[in-house]
């Protein structure tokens, strides 16, 4: 009787090892911190996309208030809050590396440093 494929030992060769592209367990800590930094990079161009969305809205809502002065301040809320978000998007990372110095944690902005100086 003939073996079928699924019957047949299949070689699969070495262990999987590491997360995808970030390779082995070896450098945890750089490919937490590189995991971590393009994670932060595209959260942040989705904000810019979002205010963009949110600055092309707010115009057309200006331009079709009509003089409707509803319309128009919650054009400009719009607008205003867009801007204000992307801010604070943008200057979070210095405001976690102030508030870091502040409370005594130096290292708040390398997770893979803080991992590294763990002992077991």
């Amino acid at each position: 009787m003939p073996k079928h494929l699924a019957q047949q030992v299949q070689p699969i060769g070495p262990p999987i090892q590491g997360i995808g592209q970030y390779g082995t367990g070896t450098n945890a800590a750089t490919n937490f911190n590189k995991l971590l930094t393009q994670v932060i990079g595209i959260l942040t161009i989705i904000a810019g996309i979002y205010f963009i969305f949110l600055l092309i809205t707010g115009g057309i809502e200006w331009m079709a208030s009509g003089g409707d002065k509803g319309k128009l301040a919650s054009a400009r809320t719009k607008m205003f809050s867009g801007a204000v978000g992307l801010t604070i998007i943008v200057a979070a990372l210095f405001i976690a590396d102030i508030v870091g110095n502040l409370i005594g944690l130096p290292g708040i902005l390398d997770p893979g440093g803080v991992l590294n100086s763990l002992t077991p």
